[in-house]
């Protein structure tokens, strides 16, 4: 999001987030500190058809409508659609975050969470907020919309691409300061979150039709592809997920 992104920020997005996430996760054990100035070349090959998820009716469990909106509009800005295939909405992030918030992880029931917290402390010394993700999301969507309506009267999810892009790049600067959490605890789970959600196992809600993986080449969960993987060549088998499906 930041002013020196490159031509195609979401070629290099894709390529250097495989290295940060596993492709089957279900959640991450703690908030990374992710940019997405950091970003990526999937491969997509010529011969390679074009394909798009069927939309669906989903009804969010955790978020509100309002709030759902939100992080359906805010993943399709941080992995947008465009010539090389479908983006982060379209692969069902959004659905994926949702998820996600239902789990222990998210209720922070699998984190030590007695203090004490420090905000400042060295990154080396790992998480040190008193939130859990679930509640950075709650009070940094509200955080957002009160900024947003003070500043053009217009909420995050109204606004035009370009707009929002700004928005986000000043959660990820800290420019823009929330009340209740920090705008930038806040963008990294958000983007984390999102990266997880196109590359994960479609089995968790994210990645549907395999579009994540289709677009950089990954063959999913088959048994063995090691005899391929010394070839300069291409991987002529789609992907399979771990419920058995065949992209």
């Amino acid at each position: 999001m930041s002013e020196h992104v490159p031509d195609n920020p979401r070629r290099d997005f894709l390529r250097k987030t495989l290295t940060l996430i596993p492709v089957v996760t279900v959640a991450s054990t703690g908030i990374g500190l992710g940019s997405a100035t950091a970003l990526a070349e999937p491969v997509r090959q010529p011969d390679q058809p074009e394909s798009k998820p069927a939309a669906t009716a989903y009804h969010p469990a955790f978020f509100t409508p309002e709030e759902f909106a939100f992080v359906q509009a805010a993943v399709s800005r941080l992995i947008p659609a465009d010539e090389l295939g479908p983006g982060a909405l379209e692969a069902g992030a959004a659905q994926y975050i949702d998820r996600q918030m239902g789990t222990a992880y998210a209720s922070g029931g699998l984190w030590y969470m007695q203090g004490p917290f420090k905000a400042d402390a060295a990154p080396e010394l790992g998480y040190q907020l008193q939130l859990t993700p679930q509640q950075i999301y709650r009070l940094g969507i509200a955080g957002v919309h009160q900024w947003c309506l003070a500043n053009g009267n217009k909420a995050f999810h109204a606004r035009s691409p370009e707009q929002q892009d700004k928005v986000l790049a000043q959660l990820e600067s800290g420019e823009l300061t929330l009340q209740d959490v920090p705008a930038k605890a806040f963008f990294s789970l958000l983007l984390q979150n999102t990266r997880e959600g196109f590359f994960c196992d479609p089995v968790h809600g994210g990645n549907q039709g395999m579009v994540g993986w289709k677009l950089i080449g990954f063959p999913g969960a088959r048994a063995d592809f090691m005899d391929w993987a010394e070839r300069n060549e291409r991987y002529p088998f789609p992907p399979v997920s771990i419920r058995g499906e065949r992209a």
